[in-house]
């Protein structure tokens, strides 16, 4: 359940603004891991907002323009296929994080991170497991994040469409992986994660 418990311990402990944190794309075969951070007016509590993978399309959505219209800062980050490649997909959601984080003004002093780490950040950092169920920052973070990642993956399908893209946004699907062997991977494919699927496809 969300209420604001988490954020009160830490404003009671003398943190002025605390930003909630959260990564969308870590699971995919393909693009970029997307990350959010928000700063949340003090107790606002939206209605109908909980953990992104809970609510459909047409709910994220909404709530991804009230999260936007309501947050005191809001910002987005993501790390690349590249850097995914170059330094594992844990650091780069954490890059991802970073990025978004330090991109919000005013900057916060502390962040809830969904997950079970935290590091590499700007600010003081506590991880929250399944924080997206209990924060509202962090859950208005998974919805800004998931709902930003999609959209890049109907770009994605417009540029490479035989790998359908804009429907499993990039997950293993039997379809995708089936696309793969028949096609080979495309420049937004991560190679690291497709090892056993290319194995097979030889």
């Amino acid at each position: 359940m969300l209420n604001w418990d988490i954020e009160n311990q830490y404003l009671s402990s003398g943190y002025k603004t605390i930003c909630g944190c959260d990564e969308a794309g870590r699971g995919p075969l393909a693009g970029p891991v997307f990350a959010a951070a928000v700063i949340l007016p003090e107790g606002l509590l939206i209605d109908g907002l909980d953990d992104s993978k809970k609510l459909n399309e047409a709910k994220r959505l909404s709530l991804y323009k009230e999260i936007k219209e309501k947050a005191v800062a809001f910002a987005v980050g993501r790390a690349e296929v590249e850097e995914i490649e170059a330094i594992n997909i844990l650091n780069a959601s954490m890059l991802a994080m970073n990025r978004a984080i330090s991109a919000l003004s005013p900057i916060p002093d502390f962040a809830l991170v969904d997950g079970n780490i935290a590091r590499g950040l700007p600010v003081p950092a506590v991880p929250v497991i399944k924080g997206d169920g209990k924060s509202p920052s962090i859950a208005a973070a998974a919805i800004l994040a998931k709902v930003e990642r999609d959209a890049f993956c109907l770009q994605m399908d417009e540029l490479h469409p035989l790998y359908g893209f804009a429907k499993h946004k990039g997950y293993g699907t039997k379809q995708h992986r089936q696309a793969i062997i028949e096609h080979g991977a495309c420049p937004l494919h991560r190679l690291s994660f497709l090892k056993g699927i290319l194995n097979e496809a030889s």
